[in-house]
């Protein structure tokens, strides 16, 4: 191995402080470190107690990396009127958001409904033994689980959750002697992984121990874990109004009638077609990732439970769908959502806790309905603009500003290159040419 190659690892970083770790990476692994130790501690809070929790967050921090924190305004609710907080990189995200919600603000608003909101958590071990036995003793052993977890289940209990069912699943047909325990838990306002992880991993011990004295073989535990799957915890957003009143769509031509036809044409692609389905469902979760990340929840499992969902069928599919009766268009999405209100980030985190707040403290059930509502508006203002302007045409004028900061613009450079680019085509060569002709 040569030096270079050596001075690039290193025992025992996690134990150096954050300002040694920094001086040990720029000095390995950038060209200028002193302008990038400087830059890198920049972005430290200047709150000491602040930084301390951001940086408990995770492991060997060395900085803060910033996203933009933005609104959309004008949302109604199940008849009340929101701001949804959302922190999102990506240009003309927020804007949609906000477009869609004024769209609908005057026809009548979006609704929604919880179907469920069961989580689930697993056990699985193998089992050598006689199966018909350990069926015959299940509903024993069922009494024994929710006993030896009394005490870690009481205080959701007390809230109206806990543990809802405990299941015995054969999966020998897949793999040799493999079984499940499935349980469903209610965990109210709190995600509540860590209390399914701490019920599941008793239940590891105590079927171990209920079993070791058994002729035949003890069970052998596997893992315990919670599942990011949660095709029980569901809700429902949805918008509707007489095709009439969807109006005429200005630069597109579109009468109303004929843009109810082919934005319904537009959700059966989606539904049929996986690879149109990926990006359409992806647009999706450029609402619900905001959110999410705005108020301290996991966008990763949100996100993960979602694709599973959409590919409940056998084949990846719209999360979204559309009709049009009687005279009637509407337009919905049915989506599980995971979140919590209460634990983990939502309180830490300084902006998380502010955006509850702007949301007005909600319930996990309300911030479900109003996740799965920016889900909607978001997917609605993306389709609307494939039938109608193209989706170009919106995304690049909001991405002009992200070209421009590219190519180092100043004030007035930037004024002159929106007023030029007001009623044109945007591309990154198109203004790259307008501002280096603007400085000739």
């Amino acid at each position: 191995m040569s030096d270079m190659n050596t001075n690039k690892t290193i025992t025992g970083f996690s134990k150096l402080s954050k300002r040694r770790k920094i001086k040990w990476i720029v000095e390995n692994f950038f060209k200028d470190p002193e302008n990038v130790m400087k830059e890198l501690v920049s972005y430290w809070h200047n709150d000491d107690k602040q930084q301390e929790i951001l940086d408990g967050f995770s492991e060997n921090t060395i900085s803060n990396f910033y996203m933009p924190f933005g609104v959309a305004p004008n949302f109604i609710i199940d008849g009340e009127a929101m701001v949804i907080p959302m922190v999102i990189e990506e240009s003309s995200v927020v804007a949609a958001a906000s477009s869609a919600a004024k769209f609908w603000m005057g026809r009548g608003g979006f609704k929604t409904e919880i179907i469920g909101t069961e989580k689930i958590g697993q056990v699985f071990f193998k089992w050598s033994g006689d199966i018909v036995e350990l069926e015959k003793q299940f509903d024993e052993i069922k009494k024994v689980l929710r006993r030896d977890t009394a005490a870690i289940t009481k205080n959701m209990e007390a809230r109206g959750g806990g543990i809802l069912k405990i299941d015995l699943i054969n999966l020998t047909d897949k793999e040799d002697n493999l079984y499940q325990i499935r349980s469903t838990f209610e965990t109210c306002d709190s995600m509540g992984a860590n209390f399914i992880n701490s019920v599941l991993e008793q239940f590891a011990v105590t079927l171990k121990e209920y079993t070791a004295d058994w002729e035949h073989d003890q069970a052998e535990i596997v893992m315990s874990i919670l599942s990011n799957y949660t095709p029980n915890c569901i809700v429902r957003a949805r918008v509707e109004c007489p095709i009439a009143d969807l109006g005429n769509f200005g630069a597109s031509k579109l009468s109303a009638n004929e843009f109810a036809e082919k934005f319904a044409t537009a959700i059966k692609i989606a539904e049929i077609d996986p690879y149109r389905a990926t990006t359409h469902n992806k647009g999706i979760f450029n609402g619900i990732d905001a959110i999410v990340l705005a108020t301290g929840n996991d966008f990763r499992a949100i996100e993960a439970c979602g694709h599973a969902y959409a590919s409940r069928s056998g084949q990846y599919s719209s999360l979204s769908h559309c009709s049009i009766t009687d005279g009637i268009f509407k337009f919905w999405l049915d989506i599980p959502l995971a979140v919590g209100t209460v634990g983990g980030l939502t309180k830490l985190h300084p902006i998380a806790k502010r955006s509850l707040e702007l949301l007005g403290s909600p319930s996990a059930q309300k911030l479900m309905s109003i996740i799965a509502v920016t889900g909607l508006a978001q997917n609605f203002a993306a389709v609307k603009s494939l039938v109608t302007t193209g989706i170009q045409q919106g995304h690049m004028k909001m991405h002009l500003q992200n070209i421009l900061a590219t190519l180092d613009a100043n004030t007035d450079e930037k004024t002159n290159a929106l007023t030029y680019f007001a009623d044109k085509v945007v591309s990154f060569n198109a203004v790259r040419d307008f501002i280096s002709k603007s400085r000739k």
